[in-house]
């Protein structure tokens, strides 16, 4: 497999990368000729860029130095440009629902492949951990797609990524307190951590803002419900995921990992990409990204007087990132960790929860009138309703009922 190695890279010039509206708007893919992982590839470098442009927005905010300012808005500008670039790929006849699908087996394979590689076990449990939520939301949409528009959630996945319950939706629902984590340590953490990091929180914030802009598109109720009831789950692995990084890390650190993971995606994608012409913007996008990351490490030398290279303590990222399908590992972790729930920043299964457990309470209160992702199974066709009876899925279903219950009889009335 090819290595990631961006100290032998040559970047372009940031003078020569300013695009055209043409090169912004061009020809987006056939959406039933695409091949599945290519719309995933879209989908998350939307993401990756959308993450880079806010990112840098913030830390404009609150940075002081008017030279590193100039720089930010620079580079923020050719990120802001290759948001647009990506995000008009998709085709203006892709619904809404079948985006959303796209979203959801990024969500899954993604996740699958930076668990798979990921050398620090906290982190890795946490992909896993969130690997069978987003799961059970494709399964979820699936049948809210054949409910609204009678459509087969296969033509989008294109057997690559399984449509099955994962962890329930209705059981996800979880107090604030107990989204919080422990972080990796910035001088001993592998460069492949910090790379799946900054991968896995821009992913998750596309998804989450995806959710919240799109949702209320729908006339339907119970679309608009399920929208909501997901978007919160989103926000719940954005605040998780995030908080793994090392608040210690500098602005400028942040700001070059951003721009150091950019041009590893793209050089991971270009490696993958059966679409040629798609393939070609990975490839000049990379060469702008790598000049980006060399301007942050400019900055950070002139600024914090350290050089890049003691920051990454590495000169290759390897393995690559790799939209594959990841059958077999999905169900190897959702038969051993389906019962999993986060307390105090572990995970312990879901009979071993303390009965003040504060999520037991929010749970109780946000599906008081019942969960959309529950009711909408009942309106998907039939055998694909069944498969929400598989006896592990009724089982920790009935586990959280019984620990409500109980946990709930210990709170005193007020």
């Amino acid at each position: 497999m090819a290595q990631f190695k961006p100290f032998d890279m040559e970047g372009m010039p940031l003078e020569e990368q300013p695009m055209t509206w043409k090169d912004m708007s061009t020809a987006p893919y056939d959406k039933k000729a695409v091949d599945a992982y290519t719309r995933t590839r879209v989908i998350l470098m939307n993401g990756i860029e959308n993450n880079a442009v806010l990112m840098s927005h913030a830390i404009a905010r609150m940075h002081p130095e008017p030279e590193v300012k100039k720089a930010m808005a620079m580079i923020r500008r050719i990120d802001s440009q290759h948001q647009v670039a990506i995000n008009w790929l998709n085709p203006a006849d892709q619904s809404v629902i079948e985006t959303t699908l796209g979203y959801e087996q990024v969500a899954v394979d993604l996740t699958a492949n930076l668990a798979k590689n990921e050398p620090d076990p906290y982190v890795k449990q946490t992909l896993d951990f969130a690997l069978l939520e987003d799961f059970d939301h494709l399964y979820r949409y699936s049948c809210l797609y054949d409910y609204i528009e009678g459509g087969d959630a296969e033509a989008i996945v294109q057997g690559k990524t399984d449509v099955k319950p994962g962890r329930p939706t209705s059981i996800e629902h979880r107090h604030p307190d107990d989204s919080m984590r422990k972080h990796y340590d910035k001088d001993t953490a592998d460069i492949k951590t910090k790379m799946n990091y900054v991968t896995i929180v821009a992913g998750e914030q596309q998804t989450m803002l995806y959710y919240r802009a799109h949702g209320s598109m729908y006339p339907d109720d119970i679309a608009r419900r399920l929208y909501a009831e997901i978007a919160e789950i989103e926000e719940q692995h954005v605040s998780q995921y995030e908080l793994l990084g090392d608040p210690r890390e500098t602005m400028l650190e942040k700001l070059a990992l951003v721009q150091l993971n950019e041009a590893y995606l793209y050089y991971s994608y270009a490696q993958h990409e059966s679409d040629p012409r798609i393939k070609g913007i990975w490839e000049t996008h990379m060469k702008m990204e790598i000049a980006h990351f060399n301007e942050c490490a400019r900055l950070i030398r002139k600024f914090e007087g350290r050089d890049i290279h003691d920051i990454l303590k590495a000169d290759v990222v390897e393995p690559l990132i790799v939209f594959e399908s990841n059958k077999d590992y999905v169900d190897r972790v959702l038969d051993a960790q389906l019962d999993l729930m986060p307390n105090n920043r572990e995970y312990v299964r879901l009979r071993d929860l303390p009965d003040d457990w504060a999520s037991f309470g929010y749970q109780a209160k946000v599906n008081a009138k019942g969960a959309p992702s529950e009711e909408i199974v009942s309106k998907a066709g039939r055998e694909l309703a069944q498969r929400d009876q598989a006896e592990k899925i009724k089982k920790v279903k009935q586990e959280m009922a019984r620990r409500m219950e109980k946990g709930m009889a210990a709170v005193p009335a007020r």
